[in-house]
């Protein structure tokens, strides 16, 4: 595997949210006594608005807290779709939209017990959808689906915009969006929408949570936020945890809310310019390792980690990352990305054809760089292509928003696409696969061999990092 000089430049935003890497989000929560010691954790109390629980007229019967379940931290948890399945298989929450095959004779929700949902899009004007030979194959009415999990409302205000990709600027927004997409509703007033939405920013995870919300509300500047974790008492493994946190997560899981790019040289490496066959653009005369040429993208805060293309390897059985999701099929998706609505002067294939012959093999230009994609690694297609299919832009594709870290321990499954059952899980694979392609995100220590035989980088934490960090984070 080519792993290029990445580095993600990610500099702090002064406001509500800065997007960044990937996802995750904490949830053990700490109260402060007037000593500043802490005491147990305990549950942020929640009266919850009776339009969130209670479907409009015209729709499928889904409420909002059909999908974020008040009880399971607002998300969709599997255990809750196994259990209403078996107990209730008429809940609304099981509507033909979200069926493995909508218009089976009869419908099974193997998806949907995987806490994932049937997200439609409209393609942007710029785009197609293209078969492996290039030929345009893009619907008649342009849309396509993907299957994503359903974040957490807990939170929502520090993390705005809103959605795993973004499409949406406000909560008012979000709820209208939902009411139509999942609950096949109408327009709801707007009395209605901001009512949902003023409930959805009153959810916080933690106290602290609520703590930072309230000083940015005041008016205190997004970087001059108290430390809310500051106080906490932490035992010597989560205190070891939090410096691995610093040193690791921070880069783009940073300020206040958790979720801000922080180190501007590992954003920056994350967008390598591509050709017009999609293929990365390298330096010529060809160094050793290559160098991509970097695209300027100095206000994109969506960020490929490569949680999709990790999907697409475990959609081959060609990883040993053990997926939650492995059983069930995601759509396979290449995209042909034009410079204007017009669609004539193509700028990007993605996935790129592959070379002739072994697809794994290395094969070269004539300047002698590799012949690779975005992800530095063969990819035949994606499962999702992410941010790319609400911006139109080939550097946005397998992008996704970076969520918050707050609450993390209380919103498995994790990742868009639920490929993670556990925290631990989580961490294993940002060690073996995602970290190891940043050198200044690898930490020293001796790492111990994985069951994949150490194929491409070695692992970015050791087995102590790894156990350390997962107990901070179930902290935070």
């Amino acid at each position: 595997m080519i792993q290029p000089p990445l580095h993600r430049d990610l500099q702090p935003v002064a406001g509500a949210r800065n997007h960044s890497l990937a996802g995750l989000g904490a949830i053990a929560l700490l109260a402060t006594n007037a000593c500043g010691t802490q005491t147990e954790p305990t549950e942020p109390t929640v009266t919850v608005e009776p339009l969130f629980k209670e479907a409009f007229r015209g729709t499928n019967g889904r409420s909002c807290a059909t999908c974020h379940v008040p009880e399971d931290n607002f998300t969709l948890t599997p255990e809750h779709v196994a259990r209403l399945l078996e107990t209730n298989p008429n809940d609304p929450l099981f509507a033909a939209i979200d069926a493995d095959d909508p218009v089976a004779e009869t419908l099974t929700f193997e998806h949907l017990e995987k806490g994932l949902v049937r997200v439609w899009l409209p393609l942007p004007d710029n785009m197609d959808v293209i078969d492996d030979a290039g030929n345009v194959t893009t619907p008649p009415d342009r849309k396509i689906f993907v299957w994503r999990g359903v974040p957490s409302i807990a939170d929502s205000a520090l993390t705005a915009p809103y959605q795993l990709d973004g499409r949406v600027e406000t909560l008012e927004e979000q709820a209208q969006g939902a009411l139509t997409g999942h609950s096949g509703g109408g327009k709801a007033n707007k009395t209605e929408l901001e009512r949902i939405a003023e409930f959805e920013r009153s959810v916080f995870s933690s106290d602290r949570a609520r703590e930072v919300a309230d000083e940015l509300a005041s008016g205190v500047d997004f970087g001059e936020v108290s430390d809310v974790e500051a106080l906490m008492e932490l035992s010597p493994a989560e205190e070891r945890g939090r410096e691995v946190y610093e040193k690791v997560c921070a880069s783009c899981h940073g300020g206040a809310n958790k979720a801000t790019i922080a180190d501007r040289a590992v954003h920056d490496l994350a967008f390598p310019a591509l050709k017009p066959d999609g293929n990365v653009l390298f330096e010529v005369p060809a160094t050793d390792p290559p160098t991509p040429v970097l695209a300027t993208q100095p206000d994109n805060e969506f960020i490929n980690i490569g949680s999709a293309m990790e999907n697409f390897l475990v959609q081959l059985g060609a990883t040993e990352h053990e997926s939650f999701t492995k059983d069930v099929s995601f759509p396979a998706y290449r995209f042909r990305f034009y410079k204007d609505g017009s669609r004539t002067e193509v700028i990007a294939d993605l996935p790129p054809a592959l070379p002739p012959g072994d697809p794994f093999s290395s094969a070269v230009d004539p300047d002698g760089n590799p012949i690779t994609g975005p992800n530095f690694f063969p990819q035949f297609f994606t499962t999702d292509p992410g941010r790319a299919l609400i911006t139109g832009s080939p550097y946005d594709f397998e992008a996704f928003d970076i969520p918050t870290l707050r609450g993390i321990a209380g919103t498995a499954p994790y990742w868009h696409n639920n490929i993670s059952e556990t925290l631990e899980d989580v961490v294993e694979l940002y060690s073996d696969h995602l970290l190891a392609k940043f050198p200044s995100l690898t930490l020293p220590g001796e790492k111990e061999p994985d069951s994949d035989g150490d194929i491409g980088p070695p692992e970015a934490l050791t087995k102590q990092q790894k156990s350390d960090l997962v107990a901070f984070l179930k902290r935070l």
